[in-house]
């Protein structure tokens, strides 16, 4: 028999908010958190809006010292972990740390260490680079950071598949306990990817949105939509084997039902036709979880607001849900948040918990006009509360990476 496995805390530093549920009380807003770009002058390139983290300082969440030498997307992790481990209530010291682990994603990790470095060095020599340079830069780093600072002896690793990417941790977190490997896992994503590398090699690859309108930028499964918009954050689960968490009397937010993951093998950034592989994936959780398709009452869509991915993804969703698709509420939090890309997928996961704890599902904001293409219910007049008892979150990545994960509504 399959052990099944909880939500018991959760943690997020999105664009929408510095926490887990000021980001959720965001979404249900309606809040946009895309604006122009701070964290360095853009000015000279196309693209010049973003959805930053904001009001937000390393050294007030992290302490001055600590993240002296943390990559931005690592200092992200670790605060977002911090919470989640503190909101789950676990005792650390009362527990078998062997049989605890991590895993968290980063698409690109410390992609602005590497650009500065790379500027320093230009000037000054390459052996003058910062010893610190590896041990910040390298995408592991974050979920080997998460280990450390709580002592997490289990395993500790990195899934890095793209957009896909921070679902796949959660979903292999899943497993590994589920199979009986662990008890208690930290699992989510991170991305610090707001850089001009980074934003100039997606603007030039054209899937960026290059207007100066913020409520124009991320707009999902809209006719008007031309790319997506550049995120960053963090977000982080605590999960846990159900009789773990039954023993310690801790509250429980959600449950973890299932995990499907495929792969198009068909373009690096392009979808397969349909959808194909994100129908398979999507399959998959059902499948895994013993649900069938009219159990699903939401899902959160991959909705990256580029022509490709919606209209595909919107053609999946009908085929592995037939006439019942038109009956299900699908949002993008993307128009929101922007895309997280590593992180996207764990931020997402962290809302659809939130959709099942509170009975409300948030809406896809600055959507003005249909696309025949993209004709599901988007939850486009605002937050709408409604009874959800399974809830999907889709994740799909360049490479062809595809994850879907299934949550249930936790009822005792």
């Amino acid at each position: 028999m399959k052990r099944r496995v909880v939500i018991t805390g959760m943690g997020a530093i999105t664009p929408l908010g510095n926490s887990a549920e000021d980001t959720w009380a965001a979404a249900l807003r309606g809040t946009c958190g895309i604006g122009p770009i701070t964290r360095y002058d853009a000015s000279a390139q196309r693209v010049h809006l973003a959805a930053e983290v904001k009001d937000w300082s390393a050294a007030d969440a992290l302490g001055a010292q600590e993240s002296k030498h943390l990559a931005r997307f690592t200092q992200l992790a670790l605060a977002a972990a911090r919470e989640a481990v503190e909101a789950s209530g676990l005792d650390l010291d009362a527990m078998d740390r062997t049989r605890a682990g991590v895993s968290v994603s980063s698409g690109i990790g410390g992609v602005e260490e590497t650009e500065n470095q790379q500027t320093r060095c230009l000037t000054r020599g390459f052996d003058r680079c910062s010893p610190f340079y590896i041990p910040m830069g390298i995408s592991n780093m974050a979920a080997g950071n998460i280990a450390i600072a709580f002592g997490l002896q289990g395993m500790c690793t990195c899934p890095v598949a793209a957009c896909a990417g921070g679902s796949n941790a959660v979903g292999d977190a899943f497993r590994h306990i589920r199979d009986g490997y662990a008890e208690v896992m930290v699992a989510g994503g991170t991305e610090a990817a707001i850089t001009p590398l980074s934003v100039g090699g997606f603007t030039t690859m054209r899937a960026l949105h290059a207007g100066d309108d913020p409520s124009c930028a991320s707009i999902p499964f809209d006719a008007r939509r031309s790319g997506f918009v550049m995120g960053e954050g963090a977000g982080m689960l605590v999960l846990e084997e159900l009789e773990h968490a039954r023993a310690r009397g801790v509250g429980i937010i959600a449950e973890v039902a299932g995990y499907g993951v495929t792969c198009d093998a068909h373009h690096i950034t392009s979808p397969a036709p349909q959808g194909e592989g994100g129908a398979r994936a999507m399959a998959q959780a059902l499948d895994d979880a013993g649900v069938t398709p009219d159990q699903v009452d939401y899902i959160n869509a991959h909705g990256t607001s580029t022509s490709l991915n919606d209209s595909c993804e919107t053609a999946a969703i009908k085929t592995v849900f037939g006439p019942r698709a038109y009956e299900i509420a699908v949002s993008s939090t993307k128009s929101m948040t922007g895309h997280l890309l590593g992180a996207a997928g764990a931020v997402e996961a962290v809302l659809c918990a939130q959709v099942l704890r509170d009975g409300m599902v948030p809406p896809t904001i600055n959507y003005r006009e249909t696309d025949p293409a993209c004709d599901l219910d988007y939850v486009t007049e605002g937050a709408r509360r409604m009874p959800v008892r399974y809830a999907l979150s889709n994740s799909l990545g360049f490479g062809g990476h595809n994850a879907c994960l299934l949550f249930k509504k936790w009822e005792g």
